[in-house]
């Protein structure tokens, strides 16, 4: 059963590549890794009631569990190239396998990723991905690069995911999951109260955003060589640029009336929830990047072409440790950065 089901898998996730010797089929893969080019790794493992909800469609499952590990690409500037699946099933769910692999390959084919390999086994629903890309030599971007002076920018919105998950909260009659638990965190325990009237169609981006990520590896790919740090925003806006500034030996300040919130999220939540969302919430797949702020028209430009928004939110500073403020420069204490695994 364990090889119809790698059979169901391969069949849907066909995305051909001239780099692949050899891919699924043998104890391993064999790669063809071109001339002056780095190769970039990384891997992420999803875990059902943890990083997604237990009503997730099979189709979402495939397409998150891909994106989550795309937007780590995209943070360094690399071309996604190849993947690798594990996949840990409770039962021989051929239906759930076909779903998952449909969504997956969605997203594969959109980016030209072939999947080479992975395997099959059973346990507590969870998937783990490996994707590989590459990024021309000494190219790739980094978390390392911040300096004093350099402006702090992110793509997209920010906090429509960890909203998703908190509307989903309030629909359930059971314990919520604990990523959802801690997105209400986030919010610093006052979404229920600040929830306005939520119409259908706000609810639907909400929770399409939660579901279905989009990676931003175009907006990578043209940051190389010109954005000096770079992080994906997973964990919440202030956990992730506290990596950069860690990383990079720096502080940062952080304008709260900039950042970017979508008219749906703010048809779902006061503004001060949506603020607390949007810094702590997670999820996001967006890319937060530091970049001397004499380039941000070039940056802007850079990502329009990209098809991608882009807002400055603040800057970066000597110093450490990150500063939010309110309109007229003074501090706003935030209870909870983001999100943090085995966090008591």
């Amino acid at each position: 059963m364990e090889f119809d089901l790698i059979d169901a898998i391969r069949a849907r996730v066909n995305v051909p590549r001239t780099d692949v010797a050899m891919g699924i089929g043998d104890d391993a893969a064999l790669l063809d890794v071109p001339n002056g080019r780095q190769l970039v790794a990384c891997t992420d493992t999803l875990v059902a009631g943890v990083h997604f909800p237990a009503v997730a469609a099979p189709e979402d499952i495939g397409w998150k569990s891909l994106a989550v590990n795309l937007s780590d690409l995209a943070a360094m500037g690399a071309e996604p190239a190849w993947a690798l699946l594990a996949l840990t099933l409770p039962d021989a769910d051929t239906a759930f396998v076909e779903r998952f692999a449909q969504g997956f390959a969605e997203l594969a084919r959109a980016q030209r990723i072939a999947l080479v390999g992975g395997d099959t086994t059973q346990g507590p629903l969870s998937v783990t991905v490996t994707v590989l890309g590459l990024v021309p030599r000494d190219l790739g971007l980094t978390r390392g690069g911040a300096r004093a002076g350099d402006s702090v920018f992110v793509t997209g919105m920010l906090g429509d995911a960890a909203g998703a998950l908190c509307l989903l909260q309030d629909l359930q009659e059971s314990h919520p999951p604990r990523r959802a638990s801690a997105g209400r965190e986030a919010a610093g325990g006052r979404v229920a109260a600040f929830r306005q009237h939520v119409r259908e169609d706000a609810d639907a981006s909400l929770l399409a955003r939660l579901n279905r990520p989009e990676p931003r590896v175009a907006a990578g790919l043209a940051l190389r060589g010109v954005a000096s740090a770079c992080i994906d925003v997973s964990d919440g806006l202030l956990a992730d640029l506290g990596h950069v500034c860690a990383a990079s030996g720096v502080g940062a300040e952080i304008e709260a009336d900039a950042l970017p919130i979508s008219s749906q999220l703010a048809a779902s939540f006061d503004a001060q929830a949506c603020r607390d969302l949007a810094l702590s919430g997670g999820d996001d797949y967006e890319l937060c990047f530091t970049e001397p702020s004499a380039r941000e028209t070039e940056i802007v430009e850079k990502l329009a072409h990209a098809g991608c928004g882009v807002t400055r939110i603040g800057r970066i500073v000597a110093g450490s440790g990150i500063r939010v403020l309110d309109a007229n420069a003074n501090e706003i204490e935030i209870a909870r950065a983001g999100w943090e695994h085995f966090a008591r």
